[in-house]
């Protein structure tokens, strides 16, 4: 029976064994090892090689037996499908509880493939065994600085936590976790799932200190009942976004040779995410967005929305997005509209969007943000328009003027006046507690900007652009929705 104790055995484990390391940087065991000698991982790290030979400066043994007597809590395998039966009883008789095997030939591969993985799941469970696979990926626990697994990148630390039915999806949200410095605590590729699959990493995820989201890449269910009854329940718990692939006649093809996975009718699908409380992405992006959101962000007590912005035009499409989403472009109270009618200059859009029409300076904006954001008719705000100024500091940086004629004086106070609005921002979040999205196409254009940085800084999100932000916020107003209707649900049978 699989218990908490096999998934901490997983996760973080006391030590490690790669079996079948190689002296060959091309292969797994060779990867999978120095993935995990170079990350930072504290426990032991043993290997197995049949000729004993010396990898990445560690002296391998021949095989499973010759580990000390309970001292390893996980093996990551990369050996051939044939020979992994044997390898789990000398693992179970070392006291191993957890085995990722990222072995091919499963079931994924035909008829024959899937005996062998019936009868490799049989044992597992035979010998109290948690495997994860086979024709997986890998696994990171940033808590544990573990990054096992046969590819990059290993994130930053945060509260993510990844479960993926394929291995380079777990890659993709890893890479925009490093490229925003949104950080993950765990991450899977549970391959062809054949003892535990997603819905078993996202209960663990649910009860787990170190992760506030789950974020979750699945291609078809074998149960679809069973499946939304367990998602319900850590959606209770904790927040799930899903992107589902297979959605398609050929994307379903596709899915069945990939991971042998069953896919699932679409619509159906859609349909239980939103019964059960699950936000369904359209994209990887998307998902990402809004795994972040809920990482980073405070819940939004409704869905009233203010915009903030520099510039015009970016209040208009950001407002055209807010139109479609479960969210409400406020009417801007008189007081508040008498406020920042006594700190802009006349020609601001007095309306929301908050067009400031020019009127940003290093008193005005911290005055109006915290006006706007510490406002009780308003829930959520979404400031665009920073960075601009460090956006016009670094051409005059890379100019060939620079640093004369005051250049080099004015690029650092621009960097200084973006860094310090956001700050002011941020902390006017943390002081309401209400969200505080700050949207640009900067973090992907120049993440290098203050503004950008200051963002990265404080561990937000910056979204790539309004209407990403509106999305994300529209998830997280979907979900307090949904947890006020099963509150009102449980009133009425009282």
């Amino acid at each position: 029976m699989i218990t908490p104790a096999h998934f901490t055995a997983l996760f973080d484990p006391r030590a490690v064994v790669v079996a079948g390391a190689s002296t060959h940087p091309g292969k797994f065991g060779f990867v999978a090892l120095h993935n995990i000698l170079t990350c930072g991982y504290s426990g032991d790290v043993y290997a197995t090689n049949r000729e004993r030979a010396e990898v990445l400066g560690l002296q391998t043994l021949a095989d499973l037996t010759e580990l000390p007597d309970g001292a390893v809590d996980l093996v990551f395998v990369c050996t051939p499908a044939s020979t992994n039966p044997e390898l789990l009883r000398q693992a179970a008789a070392k006291g191993i509880k957890a085995a990722f095997i990222a072995s091919a030939g499963y079931g994924e591969s035909g008829d024959e493939g899937k005996q062998l993985q019936e009868e490799l799941v049989e044992l597992a469970n035979e010998l109290n065994i948690l495997i994860v696979g086979p024709n997986g990926q890998g696994l990171v626990s940033t808590p544990s600085q573990l990054c096992a697994q046969i590819v990059a990148p290993y994130p930053p630390a945060g509260r993510i936590g990844i479960a993926s039915q394929s291995g380079n999806f777990v890659s993709s949200f890893m890479n925009l976790s490093r490229q925003s410095g949104v950080g993950v605590s765990r991450a899977i590729s549970v391959g062809n799932a054949a003892q535990v699959g997603v819905i078993d990493m996202l209960e663990f995820y649910a009860d787990d200190p170190e992760t506030a989201v789950g974020l979750v890449y699945l291609e078809g269910v074998a149960n679809g009942r069973e499946f939304a009854n367990r998602l319900e329940a850590v959606c209770k718990r904790m927040p799930v976004v899903i992107v589902k692939g297979g959605a398609s006649g050929s994307g379903a093809k596709a899915a069945a040779s990939h991971t042998g996975s069953l896919a699932t009718d679409d619509r159906v699908f859609d349909g239980m995410c939103r019964q059960v409380g699950a936000a369904r992405a359209a994209s990887i992006a998307e998902a990402f967005d809004i795994a972040a959101a809920f990482a980073t962000l405070p819940r939004p007590a409704g869905p009233r929305l203010a915009i903030v912005t520099t510039v015009g035009g970016w209040g208009v499409l950001a407002a055209d997005a807010t139109a479609s989403s479960s969210l409400e472009l406020v009417d801007l109270p008189d007081d508040l509209r008498t406020t920042l009618d006594g700190l802009l200059p006349p020609r601001w859009s007095r309306n929301n969007p908050i067009d400031l029409a020019g009127g940003e300076t290093k008193d005005t904006v911290p005055a109006v943000l915290d006006a706007v954001v510490g406002h009780p008719e308003i829930d959520a705000t979404l400031v665009l328009g920073m960075g601009i100024q460090s956006n016009q500091g670094r051409l005059e940086r890379e100019g060939p003027f620079y640093p004369d004629h005051g250049l080099e004086r004015i690029v650092a106070f621009h960097d200084r006046q973006d860094s310090r609005y956001v700050d002011v921002a941020l902390a006017a979040s943390e002081a309401s507690v209400k969200p505080v999205l700050i949207a640009s196409e900067l973090a992907i254009a120049d993440p290098s900007n203050a503004a950008v940085a200051a963002v990265r800084a404080a561990d937000r999100y910056c979204f790539p652009s309004a209407e990403r932000a509106v999305r994300a916020l529209h998830f997280m107003n979907e979900r307090e929705q949904w947890l006020d209707s099963l509150t009102n649900e449980s009133a009425q049978q009282i």
